[in-house]
């Protein structure tokens, strides 16, 4: 696409949650932090939240290698649509262990605890990850909370950490998982990027892309950016990549503020989108990203 013409070796705007690209902002790096240690204390329930496109998904990715190093055994869960037999059946799947579809509760729960009595004798801490976790039936919360309910004289077998936007909160309050609320022992808020927040994350993505010199958008393109973004790092992501394609669409080296205003107008869930005339920007940006695939593709 691009690459060529700006310099750089991949697409710095990928909404793929690659930790490469990683940024270590205050409120990112402090939600790892806050994991890291709740985990190695040996702490049972941890609850991450934050809004649509946060970066909840990327943490936990980042979460889970980092992890992988201290040599701890994790078992993750993107899905969040499953019924109590179907969460022990990923787990135990995650884990290793292998048993039918058809066996009961019971002998299933026995089969995951032998496994993880094995690992816990090794030496090894199990920790579970769900993703969405807001969108959990009532009755696979209750389950992950019996999960948890295998443990040694010492220490619990299986640590959780949930990860959800914040209807997560309102879930949580139901009286009938009081059980469960009580167990978080550990919880972070994670919260749109600032204004210098969202500039260092452009400019972070953009190097680890492989770009040099100056900045790819000027001031008041970046500027720009974070209104229309509102921090929301998912949005900053489609709103530079289209920014960027406006702008070597028309052969620019610089992303300048008219580019950021044409993505924004053409960007669903945009702040300061003009709707009045958001089709005719849809239709002319639509037609620029044909016409410079056609001709420089």
């Amino acid at each position: 696409m691009y690459e060529a013409h700006f310099g750089l070796k991949a697409l710095p705007f990928s909404l793929t949650p690659d930790t490469e690209y990683f940024f270590s902002y205050a409120d990112h790096q402090e939600a790892l932090n806050v994991l890291l240690v709740a985990l190695r204390m040996g702490e049972g329930f941890i609850k991450i939240t934050g809004e649509v496109g946060t970066g909840k998904t990327l943490i936990c990715r980042k979460l889970l290698n980092t992890l992988a190093d201290e040599g701890m055994v994790t078992a993750y869960i993107p899905n969040p649509y499953l019924t109590p037999s179907a969460l022990r059946h990923s787990l135990a799947e995650e884990l290793g262990v292998d048993y039918p579809m058809n066996i009961g509760s019971h002998r299933a729960l026995q089969r995951i605890n032998k496994r993880l009595m094995t690992l816990k004798a090794e030496g090894r801490q199990v920790i579970l990850l769900l993703d969405e976790a807001q969108a959990l039936p009532e009755e696979t919360l209750e389950a992950i909370r019996l999960l948890t309910n295998l443990e040694t004289e010492k220490s619990k077998l299986l640590q959780v950490v949930l990860f959800g936007q914040p209807e997560l909160d309102d879930h949580l309050e139901r009286p009938s998982i009081r059980q469960l609320k009580q167990r978080i022992t550990f919880t972070y808020a994670i919260h749109p990027l600032n204004t210098e927040g969202c500039r260092g994350y452009v400019q972070h993505r953009t190097r680890v892309a492989g770009h040099q010199g100056d900045a790819l958008f000027n001031d008041k393109a970046l500027g720009w950016l974070c209104k229309g973004s509102r921090g929301i790092p998912r949005l900053i992501n489609i709103l530079a990549h289209k920014s960027m394609l406006a702008a070597y669409g028309e052969g620019k080296s610089k992303v300048e503020k008219g580019h950021v205003r044409r993505a924004i107008d053409d960007t669903e869930g945009a702040a300061y989108r003009q709707r009045g005339v958001a089709r005719l920007y849809q239709s002319l940006f639509r037609r620029q990203a044909v016409a410079t695939v056609r001709g420089r593709g």
